[in-house]
């Protein structure tokens, strides 16, 4: 009779559990946590690079007064434009950007296509 009601037992604990592909059942949500924004830091940097030999050029320039951040970059296209980049971001506004170019684009002509020599013929 007890192997009977052990069984039985341990069927009803199997029907019980939750299956596998079922979402699981919980009361209410937790309210989410809090939202602790740290506070904006100032900062101000900037550099650039003007390599004739490699032929890289560029710059970037950035401030923040902790809650707006400004600036610039500027790279060399290998087209020969320069392209600069003016923004702003914030927390309400978001990342605004201004994109220009300076210069025209030219490309140089392709060089004319001679096939590959004929491999050496072996004995």
């Amino acid at each position: 009779m007890s192997k009977l009601f052990f069984f039985a037992a341990l069927v009803a604990l199997a029907a019980a559990a939750p299956k596998p592909d079922s979402p699981p059942a919980y009361g209410y949500p937790a309210p989410p946590p809090p939202v602790y924004k740290e506070p904006g830091m100032p900062f101000e940097f900037a550099y650039a690079v003007k390599d004739d030999y490699s032929g890289n050029d560029f710059a970037h320039d950035e401030k923040s007064d902790g809650e707006v951040t400004s600036g610039s970059y500027r790279v060399a296209l290998p087209d020969g434009r320069t392209q600069i980049v003016t923004f702003t971001a914030d927390h309400h506004n978001g990342y605004v950007a201004e994109v220009t170019y300076e210069g025209e684009a030219s490309y140089p002509a392709p060089a004319p296509y001679h096939p590959p020599p004929p491999p050496p013929a072996y004995a």
